[in-house]
């Protein structure tokens, strides 16, 4: 499952601001979105992702990617970084 794979990640970007930097920048191999977060807050995310041809993946829940991140607290969004 993702949730896996954002944990097993060398290097990730917690935060939809950050991650479309990195998106922008052509650093990211994968997004993770959370299903549960505003879709106003991950709808810029999941565009530029689309328009950069960057596989992207929806969990269910921000909390529990939150913590697949190490943080406690909830995440809209993780950039997978190379």
């Amino acid at each position: 499952m993702s949730y896996e794979k954002v944990s097993q990640a060398k290097d990730v970007i917690v935060g939809t601001k950050q991650a479309v930097k990195a998106l922008k920048a052509g650093q990211v191999t994968e997004v993770v979105i959370a299903e549960d977060a505003d879709p106003k807050v991950t709808a810029n995310v999941l565009q530029t992702a689309i328009d950069l041809n960057v596989p992207y993946t929806k969990v269910d829940s921000m909390k529990k990617l939150g913590k697949s991140c190490g943080i406690d607290v909830g995440a809209a969004a993780v950039a997978i970084i190379q």
